[in-house]
């Protein structure tokens, strides 16, 4: 059984900095990409970011310059910088990965999401 989870989420200040973690655990053989996801309210789920396994990263156009994807390969972890915080960040971020394992072979999962709140 495999796991994504997040943490880090929470309330912030415009301006402000947060870093969100997600860590994989379970029967993983190999991450492959790992992404973030957020999903504001009202609005769909967007792409956010994404990191390879050969560590290639992409951004979407309305976080790059303000937020870093990093992983640790060891820890099969990804996470998530925040920076330049603004009230339209505020979001549900949700972590996805594509894992594969020697039982179901590659698959996408998905973290629990955790919130993050900015005020003005």
């Amino acid at each position: 059984q495999v796991q994504l989870s997040e943490s880090g989420g929470g309330l912030v200040q415009a301006g402000g900095s947060l870093r969100l973690s997600c860590a994989g655990s379970g029967n993983i053989f190999k991450i492959n990409a790992m992404s973030w996801y957020r999903r504001a309210p009202g609005k769909q789920r967007e792409l956010v970011a994404t990191i390879t396994s050969g560590g290639s990263t992409n951004y979407a156009d309305s976080v790059k310059g303000r937020f870093t994807i990093s992983r640790d390969y060891a820890e099969n972890t990804v996470y998530l910088q925040i920076n330049s915080l603004k009230p339209e960040d505020t979001a549900v971020y949700y972590c996805n990965a594509n894992i594969y394992t020697l039982a179901r072979g590659s698959n996408d999962y998905w973290g629990q999401g955790t919130q993050v709140t900015v005020s003005s």
